[in-house]
C-alpha cells in the first residue's frame, strides 16, 4: 500500500507560517521575521530550544505558557481536512513530516485530534533536523518501512518537494502559498482527493 505523506503548515493548517509574526508583532511591532526566525525559530525547530525560551528570546515576560497557549489557540486547521482525509486513508497509508517545535506540534496535533489519522509522524523539534534536509525524509522512510518510490510527498513549499523528488518520492505541491510551479499542483483538499484517487 502506498503511502501519503502530509506536511502540517499551509496544508493541514491554514497559515503556512502559522499566524507567527502577527501574533508577536501584536506586542513587539518593529520585530522583522529575520529578528524572530533566524536564530530562534529555527534552534526551536531543531530542539535546540525549549518552546518557552522561543518566546522568552525574542522579548515576551510573564507567564510564558499562558503566552504559548494564546499563540496557539489563533492557529486554525483546514475543517476540509476531516472530510477528506478518511476517505484518503482507505486507499493509502498516511504519515506527517513536519517542520515544527515539539511542543507546538503535539498541543495541536493534540488539540485537533489528527494523532490517529496517522501511522507515522516525525516533527522536526524531536528529530533534531528539518526539512529540506534530506535526513528528514529518509529518517521517514525508515520508519515507514517503504521505498521512496511507494510515496505521495504532499507540501506547501517547493524547496521541500525537491528533496522528497530527488529521493525518488512522487511529489504534490499543496499551492497555499499562490506560486508558480510547474508540476503537479492543488488549491484545496477537494482538487487533492480528485488527483489521489480519481485521477
Amino acid at each position: 500500500m502506498k503511502t501519503v505523506i502530509f506536511d502540517m503548515y499551509g496544508v493541514i493548517i491554514k497559515d503556512p507560517e502559522g499566524g507567527l509574526m502577527p501574533f508577536v508583532n501584536s506586542v513587539f511591532p518593529d520585530l522583522t521575521p529575520d529578528d524572530v526566525y533566524y536564530p530562534h525559530w529555527v534552534k526551536a525547530c531543531v530542539g535546540e530550544l525549549s518552546s518557552l525560551d522561543f518566546f522568552r528570546n525574542i522579548g515576551f515576560d510573564g507567564d510564558l505558557s499562558k503566552i504559548e497557549k494564546e499563540y496557539l489557540d489563533t492557529i486554525e486547521i483546514d475543517e476540509s481536512f476531516y472530510e477528506i482525509i478518511p476517505i484518503i486513508r482507505k486507499y493509502y497509508r498516511l504519515a506527517l513530516l513536519s517542520n515544527d517545535v515539539s511542543e507546538w506540534s503535539r498541543y495541536l496535533r493534540d488539540k485537533f485530534k489528527i494523532n490517529h489519522f496517522f501511522d507515522v509522524v516525525i516533527v522536526s523539534g524531536d528529530a533534531k533536523i528539518k526539512k529540506p534536509d534530506t535526513q528528514i525524509f529518509n529518517a521517514m522512510l525508515g520508519k515507514l518501512g517503504q521505498p521512496a518510490s511507494d510515496c505521495i510527498y504532499v507540501d506547501d513549499r517547493r524547496k521541500n518537494l525537491v528533496s522528497a523528488q530527488w529521493l525518488g518520492m512522487d511529489t504534490i505541491l499543496f499551492n497555499s502559498r499562490n506560486v508558480p510551479y510547474d508540476g503537479k499542483a492543488v488549491n484545496n483538499f477537494g482538487e487533492l482527493i480528485n488527483m489521489l484517487i480519481n485521477s
